[in-house]
């Protein structure tokens, strides 16, 4: 959308340029923003469907967000030789800056000396952002190993009846219920 200005010098219209202007800031500040992200690419990756209902500027910021954290998961299934462990583990370490950690209790709360005696201890469940990287490395890297890119698909679904926002489905592609219809 270019914007228009009136020029000082003369009574036209002229237009502004969009330099260094890459993303949609969505009205919100910039922790918000990049929380909401986070939160976004979290559901996409642990949804079982593969699939969110979002709206159309939302859906479009996510992507790249989401496909930068899928290629450093397809990065991974690449490493040889004799540094590959710790080169995933720093593979990891970065793809987790696209999800909210949440660990920081987890050491006490998988202590042998939480709770009373005797009584059991409930299973300690890992935060969804953990079981997104988990799922992002262990599911995911693995499917998209040939693929170059393009791991999203956006799908417009027509406008909210509330506020009239255009919604969109942001899918993972190659996901089962395609392969399945491709037979």
């Amino acid at each position: 959308m270019n914007l228009l200005r009136l020029s000082p010098l003369a009574s036209r219209l002229t237009t502004v340029m969009r330099h260094l202007k890459a993303h949609r800031k969505l009205g919100r500040t910039t922790e918000h923003r990049i929380s909401l992200l986070r939160n976004l690419a979290t559901s996409l990756i642990n949804a079982e469907k593969e699939h969110i209902v979002t709206t159309v500027p939302k859906a479009k910021e996510l992507r790249p967000f989401v496909e930068k954290a899928i290629t450093l998961a397809r990065k991974a299934q690449h490493l040889t030789g004799d540094d590959a462990n710790v080169r995933e583990v720093h593979l990891r370490r970065q793809a987790a800056r696209f999800f909210h950690a949440g660990n920081s209790t987890f050491k006490t709360e998988q202590s042998r000396f939480r709770g009373k005696k005797g009584e059991a201890k409930d299973p300690i469940v890992r935060t969804a952002g953990v079981a997104a990287v988990q799922r992002l490395f262990g599911e995911l890297g693995a499917r998209y190993k040939d693929r170059d890119g393009g791991y999203t698909r956006i799908i417009k679904l027509g406008r909210r009846v509330g506020d009239n926002a255009e919604m969109a489905v942001i899918e993972l592609v190659d996901n089962a219920r395609e392969i399945a219809a491709k037979g």
